[in-house]
């Protein structure tokens, strides 16, 4: 699943963490991050949020049930 445009960098991990199962986001190197490890939410991602704004990200989820809710949420936030 491709993300775009997020501003509100919180809620969206307040989001994945309700998540049921893990949340991975993929690299353009390849790599498979866990977003649910907080080390990568500050480590990681330090560079993403410098503009406060993730631009794009391309997740995976291990449970279909979370793909359903993430999709809720971003519906949600549209109006924001």
């Amino acid at each position: 699943m491709k993300i775009t445009n997020i501003a509100d960098i919180n809620g969206f991990f307040e989001q994945v963490k309700k998540c049921r199962g893990n949340v991975y986001l993929h690299t353009n190197e390849g790599d498979k991050l866990n977003l649910k490890s907080k080390l990568t939410q500050y480590v990681a991602f330090s560079s993403l949020f410098n503009e406060c704004k993730i631009k794009d990200m391309n997740l995976s989820f291990e449970y279909h049930e979370d793909i359903k809710s993430m999709l809720h949420y971003l519906m949600e936030r549209k109006g924001d």
